[in-house]
């Protein structure tokens, strides 16, 4: 009998605090296990990492100590296709390097991903080089992941932010509110998409309705992160409903 996840196992360090990756995620993957060969082609499996719901530099920079021994509560003594690591602003501030090297120390060899780098390369694919961002963070935070965006090529022309310091609460920012300030950030036609940062965030719901209205496309930490590990664990099957990013191109 095929195992669980013979078409790509991917684990997932999920913070603490985080309300809404598992559950954007559940759905998400759903869709591309059947898309691949079934229900049980694809399998992921999380762990939680200690974290300040508090979201500041000094919390976020706190997590760097503890990603290598959550990467080990994976499924121990088991083999992995990716390992995704749930946290934006922590990923940036971190380095996508280091993060890559601190989950390799407990899983030698295995690919790894997090909403940086799978930002980076999900607009890459796109064809998107000036993107509107859309944070929940504090001004600190927001000027990191600004200026680490833009050191790694994407520029950011307009970026806005609802200040919310706590994990906890932005987990509570509604579709709709995305909704309208993504429309009021993207809009201007100095940008060519949208990204909105923060994998507590639930932008799924209302991706397509934004795509739509503003003709550009879009993604979120969440959609983004999910569509690097799939392709990094090489299932690459076109999904609908999910925003431009899992269409063919």
């Amino acid at each position: 009998m095929p195992s669980l996840g013979w078409k790509a196992r991917i684990g997932l360090i999920v913070l603490a605090s985080d309300h809404t990756v598992e559950f954007e995620w559940r759905t998400l993957m759903q869709a591309a296990a059947e898309a691949e060969g079934g229900a049980e082609s694809i399998a992921v499996h999380a762990a939680r990492i200690a974290n300040d719901p508090e979201i500041t530099t000094r919390s976020l920079a706190a997590m760097e100590a503890r990603i290598t021994a959550t990467a080990d509560l994976l499924l121990p003594g088991a083999a992995f296709d990716v390992i995704a690591y749930g946290c934006t602003s922590a990923a940036m501030l971190i380095g996508p390097d280091r993060v890559r090297d601190l989950v390799r120390a407990a899983r030698p060899g295995v690919a790894v991903t997090e909403p940086v780098s799978a930002a980076l390369a999900a607009f890459g694919s796109l064809g998107v080089t000036r993107v509107a961002m859309l944070t929940p963070y504090m001004p600190e935070v927001d000027e990191c992941l600004r200026t680490g965006f833009e050191a790694h090529g994407l520029a950011i022309p307009r970026m806005g932010s609802f200040s919310i310091p706590n994990d906890n609460d932005a987990s509570r920012i509604s579709p709709d509110s995305l909704f309208d300030a993504g429309m009021a950030l993207a809009g201007d036609p100095a940008v060519e998409g949208l990204f909105v940062s923060c994998t507590s965030i639930r932008l799924a719901p209302v991706i397509g309705r934004l795509e739509a209205a503003l003709g550009k496309p879009v993604t979120s930490s969440n959609m983004a992160l999910g569509w690097h590990a799939l392709r990094l664990a090489g299932a690459e099957a076109s999904l609908a409903g999910h925003g431009r990013l899992f269409e063919p191109r």
